[in-house]
Parts: C-alpha cells; sequence; structure tokens
C-alpha cells in the first residue's frame, strides 16, 4: 500500500483544485517557505480524521477552508481527497485503489466519503485500523511534532507502541463496548 494521489480544493492556501500524484518509494516535498508543504501534510491528516484544529494550525476548524485574498474570494467549503493504493489488500476492501474524502462547510456540517459512499468516521479508522495509517499514527508527521515524539512521557510512547503493534484498536473497541454496556445498565436501573 502506498499513496498514490492528494486532492486539495479549497484547503487553506489551495483554492483552486490540486492533485499530487505519487509514485512507489521515498516522496519528499520540497519549496520556499509559504509555498504550503505543510498545508499539504495538514490535509492528509485532516483528511484522516484530525479533529484537533490546532494540530492544524489553526484556531477553528473553519480555518481549514480557505479566506480568501484580494484577488480570490472566500470559499464556502474544504475538501481533501487521499488515494490509496490497495493493489497489496493491506485495506481489507476488495478494491484495488481506495479513496478516503473528507468536506467541511463554512455552515459547520461535514461528511466522510469511501470510494465516493458516504461513511463514518469510525469506518475510515476501522478499515486502517490494521494498516499503520492513521491521523494518530506516525506514518505522517507534521511540521513540529518530530519533537513532541522524541520528548513524549512514557504513556504517549506506550501508545504509539501499542498503535504500531495493532493493539490500541482492540483496547478501543473495548472501550466502545464497555460504554455501551455502561449506557444500558443505566437506561435499565
Amino acid at each position: 500500500m502506498y499513496l498514490r494521489a492528494v486532492s486539495i480544493r479549497g484547503f487553506k492556501s489551495f483554492a483552486t483544485k490540486s492533485v499530487l500524484n505519487f509514485e512507489p518509494g521515498i516522496t519528499v516535498i520540497v519549496g520556499p517557505n509559504g509555498s504550503g508543504k505543510s498545508n499539504i501534510t495538514d490535509g492528509i491528516l485532516w483528511a484522516l480524521g484530525e479533529q484537533s484544529a490546532r494540530t492544524l494550525r489553526g484556531a477553528s476548524m473553519e480555518d481549514v477552508i480557505f479566506a480568501g485574498t484580494a484577488h480570490k474570494q472566500a470559499l464556502g467549503a474544504a475538501e481533501v481527497s487521499i488515494t490509496l493504493d490497495n493493489s497489496d489488500g493491506a485495506v481489507p476492501i476488495d478494491f484495488s485503489e481506495v479513496t478516503i474524502t473528507r468536506r467541511l462547510y463554512r455552515s459547520g456540517e461535514s461528511d466522510y466519503r469511501l470510494n465516493g459512499t458516504p461513511c463514518r468516521l469510525i469506518d475510515i479508522h476501522e478499515i486502517l485500523s490494521d494498516t499503520g495509517l492513521g491521523r494518530e499514527m506516525y506514518s505522517v508527521i507534521s511540521q513540529g511534532r518530530l519533537d513532541d515524539i522524541l520528548n513524549s512521557r512514557p504513556r504517549d510512547r506506550r501508545q504509539l507502541l501499542e498503535e504500531a503493534a495493532g493493539v490500541l484498536k482492540h483496547k478501543r473497541r473495548r472501550d466502545r463496548a464497555t460504554r455501551k454496556v455502561g449506557s444500558m445498565e443505566s437506561k435499565q436501573s
């Protein structure tokens, strides 16, 4: 599995649709300061479900939508799609390509799509859980995060190792089931 393409429209500095195509192997995005390199990384994390505006270098989630310039009007929505080559079957669905799309409107409404079909964020997390790819994984390290990783607390390092080993997915499922059981028991009382 590898990242085949990223399509960005209305996200941060990308007012018009931009598509970046990648080949297998190491890919590096190089450019001068202010060219949008970090916005590409932020876009990938956002499409994978990042919920913290602060992590995306903003004050609110609306900050990811293109705000306009003196020559270009602000947009009403942001959309990022990432396309993964799944010819090796790493993502457990029967498609050789998997496209994950996230869209956010200025009204606050948002949606996720998996190969064009509406889905929930938890569905995306589930299918990516054994691949090593996700917003909490360290397969995408954004600006300033490397120092956080190296200086993390033991508890945070443990979470990183559990995620890499595939254990965290099962812990999350257990926690969800425990919350559901607790909710059912409180309704019965």
